[in-house]
């Protein structure tokens, strides 16, 4: 053999060699019931009827030393089953001779669509089940679905294709704003609890027209949606205080649409529920409101006789933007929770008129930066290119409130017009820890001055059950039990989970029920 020929023939060899074993590698046995999941049930949560699920994920482990072949992945009900497989991007509700490799795993994502209406329940526990392996010798995961009957509402389809819209109004160029939205019918002026509500668009409620939501109802808001209600038009919110804290039978609750356990506190799932100029006499009672973008924006008309909007035992929480923003509006509200939000968690802007008791305004908001105090007064917005508007502040009055949070200062004036600037606290405690000159000099911030500030505690030690849950109930060593005002507590002598208060009471919406 030639020299040359010697190290191509090794080359050769070496080759051979380690495509032998490459062969011997790649050698798969059938799965005799080893396989390992990641979970023995899929729980794919809770979904309303006609409306997919999310995507679940299922890891199938081998965590033998030898290549595996898996002769069937396959739902139960194959053909019938409301369920939907995926592997390695390939759809379908059965697979064959699946290779597994030693030590390795593979993924199946798991969907699910299903009409409840075809079984005439309201509720539905919907089940099937993965099979990995082969007939007579099945490796089984359950999958477990609750699907929940809905009443839809939402714009309808336009010839062209387009959704319908409402007009707001004039841009500066005299061109309609429109949002995706539709008028609710008279027939659709009742929500009851007997099923949830799903919004699609925002819902309107036109001139002459109440919308009442019974005690119990669940409202659900596709992203981008909410409630609109016109002038002339009113919303009345009938909630009621609840036996069961965890279930919450009479309180009326307002949150997004997406149902599984990890949106239950993501901000900004929906739009707003928007009280329009014009609109008067809207109230609303044990309300939760969550997981807004503006959790209610209230515009007045400028005439302050009724009240916008009176509010009562409900909470409006982790907003994306601002809880509760009013701007030149009359809000009365009482045993409330504003509580964290992107921003404040109550704004009143353009001056107006407020009258708050025993309210808890607290934002504890982590989910990133916070430039704006809990509460912002103001009497002015800025419209751009040197356009500033301002309206008189005619009363922001706050008796037996909280104002706290995990900034230095939660409370912010903005007095920029010639008109009144009205607003006093009552035995209140306020979290206020800037000493900038610019507070320090402004008078607005003197909480020695009695005809403003009137036993009001400042920068108290304040413990609430859980901030990060939104839970604001006052634990026993927070320094604002006992200091409310009687007079304003015998008005509201109960707090919001019906706990008397007449003696002694505790600031903000909750009295501690101390044995």
């Amino acid at each position: 053999m030639k020299k040359w020929l010697k190290p191509i023939a090794g080359i050769t060899l070496l080759v051979l060699s380690i495509l032998g074993s490459c062969r011997e590698d790649f050698d798969f046995t059938p799965t005799s019931g080893s396989l390992e999941f990641s979970k023995d049930t899929v729980f794919l949560d809770t979904i309303f009827t006609n409306i997919g699920s999310s995507t679940y994920i299922l890891k199938v482990y081998n965590r033998s030393g030898d290549n595996i072949l898996i002769p069937q992945i396959s739902l139960r009900n194959e053909t019938d089953s409301k369920y939907r497989l995926n592997m390695d991007g390939m759809a379908g509700n059965r697979f064959e001779n699946v290779p597994l490799l030693a030590k390795d795993s593979l993924f199946v994502f798991v969907e699910t669509t299903f009409d409840i209406t075809s079984t005439g329940e309201n509720e539905f526990l919907h089940t099937d089940a993965i099979q990995f392996g082969a007939t007579g010798n099945f490796q089984v995961v359950e999958l477990v679905t609750l699907v929940r009957d809905a009443i839809f509402l939402y714009p309808s389809t336009q010839p062209d294709g387009s959704k319908e819209t409402l007009v707001l109004g004039l841009d500066a160029d005299g061109n309609e704003i429109r949002i995706e939205g539709f008028v609710l019918e008279d027939s659709e002026l009742v929500f009851t609890k007997e099923k949830p509500y799903v919004i699609y668009g925002y819902a309107a409620v036109t001139n002459g027209q109440t919308l009442s939501i019974e005690a119990g109802s669940r409202v659900h808001f596709h992203k981008d949606s909410g409630i609109l209600v016109g002038t002339g038009g009113s919303l009345q919110v009938q909630g009621a205080l609840s036996a069961d804290r965890e279930l919450l039978e009479n309180e009326v609750i307002f949150e997004g649409d997406r149902l599984e356990p990890e949106f239950s506190d993501v901000a900004g799932q929906w739009g707003t529920i928007w009280l329009a100029s014009g609109s008067s006499n809207s109230s609303m009672n044990y309300l939760t409101i969550k997981n807004a973008t503006v959790g209610l924006l209230v515009d007045g008309d400028g005439l302050l006789e009724n009240p916008t909007l009176t509010l009562s035992n409900s909470q409006i929480h982790n907003s994306l933007n601002v809880n509760l923003w009013a701007r030149t509006a009359r809000v009365e509200a009482q045993n409330s929770i504003f509580g964290n939000a992107g921003n404040s968690s109550l704004y009143c802007n353009l001056g107006g008129n407020y009258a708050l008791r025993h309210c808890t305004i607290a934002n504890y908001w982590t989910s990133g930066f916070r430039n704006s105090p809990a509460l912002r007064i103001d009497d002015n917005i800025d419209l751009g290119a040197d356009q500033l508007v301002s309206q008189d502040l005619t009363n922001a009055s706050f008796s037996n409130c909280i104002i706290d949070g995990n900034r230095d200062l939660e409370l912010l004036f903005s007095n920029q017009g010639n008109g009144a600037f009205n607003y006093q606290f009552l035995h209140c405690s306020i979290t206020f820890r800037d000493s900038r000159q610019e507070f320090v000099d402004n008078p607005f911030y003197n909480f020695g001055d009695a005809t403003l500030y009137q036993n009001v505690l400042t920068n108290p030690s304040i413990s609430f059950l859980d901030t990060a849950k939104n839970d604001f109930q006052l634990t026993p060593d927070a320094e604002v039990l006992d200091v409310g005002d009687l007079d304003t507590a015998q008005e509201i002598p109960f707090d919001i989970l019906g706990i008397s208060r007449t003696s002694s009471p505790d600031l903000g919406a909750y009295e501690l029920n101390q044995p």
